[in-house]
């Protein structure tokens, strides 16, 4: 009941922030893949929390254990199973909210549809859910480089009111990784960690925008009507917790412009490939990908439980006041990174199978 993702490349995540462990079962990954264990725990390290000063202080290791579908390293194209243990569980800092509801956090909603809930830590709306999607990500990250030499690369573009002035088409990893809040403008950068120390003093949260690229994607990834693309994208990443908003290609700034300053113009190539002069489609058409670079940016708000006292209600609908205790980041842009990535990389590893069930057997 929505805690799996995908039709064929398909995932099913589990665990609560401050239960005994999170992780995620992967099915549907092709045989014979030869998996770069390092690679899926260096994407844990980059989301996991403590990294930083401008993240949650909660210390986990967030090692990875891989329980199924492998052979020396090598996918059975049976359920590949991973799981990563709580060790700094702290659910006594959660006591004041098991009675009063964070504003704009899950606990109210969880409470009123389920009638119950895990409260330590925001159970399964905690961001900490998200470890078994950057583990799956991680794999399907592999087959993607392996199979079209696709390339997935998102960074922080803007931090409350700091934009960074950053080209999409130039922008490499290390440059990401240059710096604790994941910005490749190094200047940006420095004024964004400022900005994220201050709110954070003031027991306050700050909320941004997300850009990510996906260089050499197949050609042809998406279904008509329904299950387009940049359908499926968008579901992906608003699925993680705290996005509020979704723009690919042009986006909303695309509603200024005329047809004819916002159609991308054809140009022959001499291997026949599809070739467009601009990409305000952000690199899908019709809802599947030409084979353009697809871009596309992801909004997210500020955190939700801050150490400023709120007004809110209790459980019996009665009027209190919060001030939330807990480890918790100030801004979720910087972790949040490698979490798009990883829904990025799962859609279009779904996708190109599904691509070649349908597409590849008569061709």
């Amino acid at each position: 009941m929505g805690s799996s993702f995908g039709d064929l490349f398909r995932i099913s995540s589990f665990g609560e922030s401050h239960g005994g462990g999170v992780g995620v079962i992967v099915d549907g990954c092709p045989p014979r893949l030869e998996l770069d264990l390092e690679a899926i725990q260096a994407e844990l390290d980059r989301r996991k929390p403590g990294q930083s000063k401008i993240t949650t202080p909660r210390k986990e290791d967030d090692r990875v254990e891989i329980l199924s579908g492998l052979l020396d390293g090598v996918t059975l194209g049976t359920p590949i199973a991973l799981v990563v243990r709580n060790k700094d569980q702290r659910p006594q800092d959660y006591k004041e909210m098991e009675v009063a509801f964070r504003p704009s956090h899950a606990d109210a909603t969880y409470q009123a549809k389920y009638g119950i809930q895990a409260r330590s830590g925001g159970g399964r709306a905690s961001a900490r859910e998200t470890i078994g999607r950057v583990a799956a990500g991680a794999i399907a990250r592999q087959l993607l480089r392996k199979t079209h030499g696709t390339e997935v690369i998102a960074w922080v573009k803007r931090i409350h009111d700091l934009e960074a002035s950053i080209d999409p088409a130039s922008v490499q990893a290390d440059a990401v990784e240059a710096n604790i809040v994941r910005c490749p403008d190094p200047l940006m950068a420095e004024r964004m960690i400022e900005r994220i120390e201050a709110i954070g003093r003031d027991g306050d949260s700050c909320g941004g925008v997300i850009e990510c690229i996906v260089r050499q994607p197949p050609v042809g990834l998406g279904m008509p009507v329904f299950d387009k693309l940049e359908a499926d994208l968008a579901k992906a990443v608003m699925s993680l917790p705290a996005t509020k908003g979704f723009e690919i290609g042009s986006g909303f700034a695309g509603t200024l412009l005329k047809g004819s300053e916002h159609n991308d113009a054809f140009l022959p190539t001499d291997d026949g490939r599809l070739r467009t002069a601009t990409n305000n489609s952000g690199g899908i058409q019709g809802g599947i990908s030409n084979g353009e670079p697809i871009l596309m940016r992801v909004a997210f708000k500020p955190t939700a439980t801050i150490r400023k006292e709120q007004q809110t209600i209790n459980a019996a609908g009665q009027a209190t006041t919060l001030a939330a205790k807990g480890r918790h980041d100030p801004c979720v842009l910087p972790r949040a990174v490698p979490m798009v990535e990883a829904m990025v990389n799962l859609v279009l590893a779904d996708h190109l199978l599904r691509q070649q069930g349908q597409c590849t057997l008569l061709a």
